[in-house]
């Protein structure tokens, strides 16, 4: 398990062979270290902030969007909940490597007005074309920080294609 904070980006985590216990107690050290003990984690020159949900630590929240995915049905309409998922937790350390801006070719970084339950919301997308990874950030109220929503590998069926698809109308400028 300490052997996957030595891990570095593009290698990934090896926690496949890890009973869930020892697996949750992987990751928690590499986002305790990533996350957790970072004071000033930032992107673009902002401040990134976990994402607040009502009820919750906001950083259990964000370690929940870091390793699990929202469950679907056979026709992919979201279901109550969210389970494990092995690609986004091997790609953990992936996260704070590219808000680090360590990697400069072939990343994209675009905004995109989504539309999220009814509303038009500006997020701004950090896309690894190579590696097919995408981070999710969403402009803070002010404007002068971010909120990390998410981070996954695009391994679903037209992943690829739909953030291909916002990064042909992205906006002017990144917010």
């Amino acid at each position: 398990m300490p052997f996957n904070l030595l891990k570095s980006y593009p290698e990934l985590l090896e926690i496949v062979h890890l009973p869930a216990p020892q697996r949750i107690e992987s990751l928690r050290g590499v986002f305790n270290r990533d996350f957790v003990n970072q004071v000033n984690l930032r992107f673009n020159g902002k401040l990134v902030k976990p994402i607040i949900k009502e009820g919750q630590i906001p950083m259990d929240t964000l370690f929940h969007h870091l390793t699990t995915k929202d469950n679907k049905d056979e026709k992919g309409r979201k279901l109550d909940g969210r389970s494990f998922e092995m690609a986004r937790s091997q790609r953990l350390h992936w996260v704070k490597f590219h808000l680090d801006e360590q990697k400069a070719d072939n990343v994209e970084v675009f905004s995109y007005e989504d539309r999220i339950d009814g509303k038009d919301v500006i997020r701004t997308y950090v896309y690894d074309v190579e590696q097919e990874y995408v981070i999710i950030l969403e402009p803070y109220r002010n404007g002068v920080d971010y909120y990390l929503l998410t981070a996954y590998h695009l391994n679903e069926p037209g992943g690829k294609k739909q953030i291909q698809k916002k990064l042909k109308k992205k906006l002017q400028e990144i917010h």
